[in-house]
């Protein structure tokens, strides 16, 4: 039996004073903990990395100059396998 893969979308500002649409990343759960006790979860790329609790996602490392937010606006997605 396969493991269900754990998903979020998180929202990226748009550019400031821009007025472009945010985009949209998708992390999974890693096994690494984060220092808030909760799972790190990551893009697929591993640069954006995060700890969510509820609907936000707390910043923990970005590539530069992408994020200026320390916390994000996260949705869970439905688990795939």
């Amino acid at each position: 039996m396969k493991s269900l893969e754990r998903r979020y979308a998180v929202a990226l500002p748009g550019s400031i004073g821009g007025h472009a649409p945010r985009s949209v990343v998708v992390v999974h759960v890693t096994e690494e903990i984060g220092p808030g006790g909760g799972p790190v979860w990551t893009n697929s790329d591993g640069d954006l990395r995060v700890e969510i609790a509820g609907e936000v996602a707390t910043v923990l490392s970005a590539p530069e100059g992408t994020v200026r937010h320390p916390c994000l606006h996260a949705v869970a997605l439905p688990d795939r396998s």
